[in-house]
């Protein structure tokens, strides 16, 4: 009996040390997902402060906490098991439902570019200026949520499976702690860094009162200033990244245009800025087809239908 009660012993204490050793390496491993992810990121930081302009300055935080609480919930509860399932029981399907996102990423950014460069852009707003009218603030508020969710489950999708690709040879619990700190470090810095963006011209506002010295006045005032040409510039980086991060994920399932892209990579691999820049203007100009051709299709079947 004290043999067996021994054996037992020593078999939990090896369980715990294969756990302890395996658990030791999730930090690398949430880094290695986190450099890996870094244009997801920035489309993600660069696309959610839209949603704010325009509503009540007050509510801009609540706004933001109300999408990165959802950004989380579906990270850890939708996405993540959603994740291990398919890794376990269906993993060819990963690759097809993530090309799904990305086509609808393109779509989007499609359209975004299209409503810049179009005659007809202001002739439509004008038409749906009395529609706009009757939204109540409560309504255009839920709608933003709504619709930042969409936007961000897409970009949360792709940040899990690519946080998943990384811990495939891991046990179970190395892979379900690696999606929980991946999900928790991107989430809270996402957004953490986008509620400072949106309240910068509130802190400036702040600087520049009277109580404070000419040179912290001056910096207050500089940024109230320069904060909408900011939020301008990163509209435009955001459409961008929209379009480049929507035709990346499409590649990884179209190996032609995968190694095509790799290629040119690459090319420039001696100066990896210029073959970073590269790659994301191909990519971006790849989406912005690849988002037209959605849309003709779209077009097509709504007149159908």
């Amino acid at each position: 009996m004290p043999s067996g009660l021994l054996a037992l012993l020593d078999d939990i204490s090896a369980l715990v040390k294969v756990s302890a050793a395996s658990l030791d390496d999730v930090p690398t491993q949430v880094a290695k997902t986190t450099g890996k992810v870094s244009g997801i990121v920035i489309d993600d930081t660069a696309v959610t402060p839209k949603y704010v302009v325009g509503l009540d300055p007050s509510r801009e935080l609540h706004i933001i906490y109300q999408i990165a609480k959802k950004s989380f919930i579906n990270k850890i509860f939708i996405l993540s098991p959603a994740a291990l399932l398919l890794g376990f029981f269906a993993p060819w399907a990963i690759t097809p439902i993530l090309m799904l996102g990305g086509s609808f990423l393109c779509f989007e950014g499609y359209e975004k570019v299209h409503s810049m460069f179009s005659k007809h852009h202001d002739e439509a707003h004008e038409d749906q200026a009395e529609e706009v009218k009757v939204i109540t603030p409560e309504q255009l508020e839920k709608e933003r949520i709504t619709s930042a969710v969409r936007t961000d489950i897409i970009l949360s999708s792709e940040i899990i499976a690519i946080a998943y690709s990384q811990v495939t040879d891991q046990p179970l619990l190395t892979q379900m702690i690696v999606l929980f700190a991946v999900a928790v470090f991107i989430t809270a810095g996402v957004y953490g860094f986008v509620g400072l963006l949106v309240k910068a011209d509130d802190i400036g506002l702040h600087l520049a009162k009277e109580n404070h010295s000419p040179q912290v006045r001056n910096v207050g005032r500089g940024i109230v200033k320069f904060m909408p040409h900011f939020f301008k510039i990163l509209g435009y980086v955001g459409t961008a990244a929209m379009l480049w991060v929507g035709f990346e994920i499409i590649t990884h399932g179209i190996l032609f245009l995968h190694h095509q892209v790799e290629n040119l990579e690459h090319a420039l691999a001696s100066v990896p800025a210029l073959a970073w820049l590269a790659k994301a203007i191909a990519c971006a100009i790849g989406g912005l087809i690849w988002g037209a051709i959605i849309e003709k299709v779209v077009s097509l079947i709504r007149k159908a239908f």
